[in-house]
């Protein structure tokens, strides 16, 4: 083989790995410019609400016991009084909900910082359930000596109390009451983390009783909502205008609609599903995230990755045309194709922050295709060569591009290209006497010195 042609083929994988320098510049742009983009998140979540999660309501019982021990009367009221033996001991029992509905409907708006933006919703919430009080409720405590008092306080946790866009009025078995802010460290423990108080008032003791409750709640918060269910039946409905929603969580919805209007989603959740004790377990919820349907840099970034194989395509492909077409093209020429290609990627992060990612790629497609096929049409001093690879590079892009839609597929379609450019390299060159080549690179300068004189003439 000829040594140029050796030389040229070094020279070219040598320009491939420089070229990595510039690509790994763009890559850091792009991790710089999505760390702007948190922080952007992380300032809306600041100064208005974080990703909310609602816990309970839960019903926490606090009842005192004392020991007793033989009778005596009362002097006063001439009673017969069992006689305490120790002082009085107060403990707390949790009561989860006979039912918990928990229906509505969350907007979702974009706030900005600049180019970037978050994304606010604001959920409009009704709650309702009921809870059952067994007169049993004496033989818990039994053990621990006679039941004295008991008196009743609603939980409600929110993570992030900012998110409240108002003071809801609870109704109680038909009298309206307000939550107050906790002041009993004693159901930290219940439900962990910020959370609302309503105190309900004693209970009569040896008597089964029922509270049934109901209020409205308005919360704006960023990303998502999770929601814990406490009852033994949970019911819960969540409609909204955003058209791109995840479900996670330990529970999906039992029935979901996502379409251009937004999406609905329904859960049915029984107490069989769920552990519930004294304390909530944080991990048992359903989860509902707004996600940015069209992550600009997470694709950017995916596409950077490309980057070696698109110019390892084109300096093959101009390779081949020296050898098949005998078309000689500089060391100096593959430098300026391989920068052109790299700062498609470039112009494709910074049109991608004004436009949609989808015109800001046929942008910086067209421009990169056209700018190198005018090039080519110098260099081969024919437009025809020069269209053909422009053509290529087109069809190159286009499946650049379907491998960025298809997340799924991207594998997949990656070793489908990689072995449909083996397969049309071995297949063009099936005829070539590489033993020849050292006659053919003599015509190819001959050919070209030839073509210069003609250009003088």
């Amino acid at each position: 083989m000829d040594k140029k042609l050796v030389v040229k083929l070094f020279s070219a994988a040598f320009i491939s790995i420089l070229l990595l320098l510039p690509l790994g510049m763009i890559q850091d742009q792009i991790t710089r410019r999505s760390a702007y983009q948190n922080e952007v998140d992380a300032e809306i979540a600041y100064t208005a609400a974080g990703a909310q999660a609602v816990t309970g309501p839960v019903l926490a019982i606090v009842y005192r016991t004392q020991r007793t021990q033989g009778e005596f009367r009362d002097m006063n009221t001439g009673e017969i009084k069992p006689r305490p033996v120790a002082q009085a001991t107060e403990r707390t029992l949790t009561l989860p909900g006979e039912t918990l509905s928990i229906e509505g409907r969350a907007g979702v708006e974009l706030r900005y910082r600049g180019i970037y933006q978050a994304r606010l919703y604001h959920l409009d919430l009704n709650v309702a359930g009921s809870f059952v009080i067994p007169a049993e409720l004496v033989s818990v405590a039994q053990d621990e000596g006679e039941l004295i008092e008991a008196r009743a306080v609603l939980l409600f946790g929110v993570s992030d109390l900012r998110g409240l866009d108002a003071d809801p009025e609870v109704s109680i078995n038909g009298q309206t009451r307000r939550f107050k802010t906790p002041k009993d460290a004693r159901f930290d423990n219940i439900v962990r983390g910020p959370r609302l108080e309503l105190e309900i008032g004693r209970l009569a003791l040896g008597q089964a009783s029922r509270i049934e409750y109901a209020f409205p709640l308005k919360l704006t918060g960023t990303v998502g909502v999770s929601i814990a269910p406490t009852a033994e039946s949970n019911h819960i409905r969540l409609d909204s205008d955003w058209r791109h929603p995840t479900f996670l969580g330990n529970f999906l919805p039992r029935q979901r609609q996502i379409d251009g209007n937004g999406f609905h989603a329904e859960w049915d959740i029984s107490h069989l599903a769920r552990n519930f004790n004294n304390t909530l377990r944080h991990d048992e919820v359903l989860r509902v995230d707004f996600i940015d349907p069209v992550n600009i840099y997470l694709q950017s970034e995916r596409a950077v990755k490309y980057g070696v194989l698109f110019i390892v395509l084109s300096f093959a492909a101009f390779f081949l045309g020296e050898i098949l077409h005998r078309r000689s093209v500089h060391v100096m020429q593959y430098l300026l194709v391989g920068l052109a290609l790299t700062i498609f990627f470039l112009l494709l992060v910074a049109l991608s922050e004004h436009l949609a990612f989808g015109y800001a790629y046929l942008v910086s497609a067209l421009g990169c295709i056209g700018l190198i096929t005018v090039y080519l049409a110098g260099v081969f001093k024919s437009w025809r060569p020069a269209a053909l690879f422009g053509a290529g590079f087109a069809a190159l892009y286009a499946v650049l591009y379907a491998i960025l839609q298809a997340e799924d597929n991207a594998f997949l379609m990656g070793s489908l290209l990689l072995f449909a450019v083996l397969a049309a390299i071995m297949l063009s060159t099936r005829r070539v006497d590489w033993d020849s080549l050292t006659r053919v690179n003599k015509d190819v300068r001959r050919t070209a010195y030839r073509a210069d004189e003609e250009g003088e003439e």
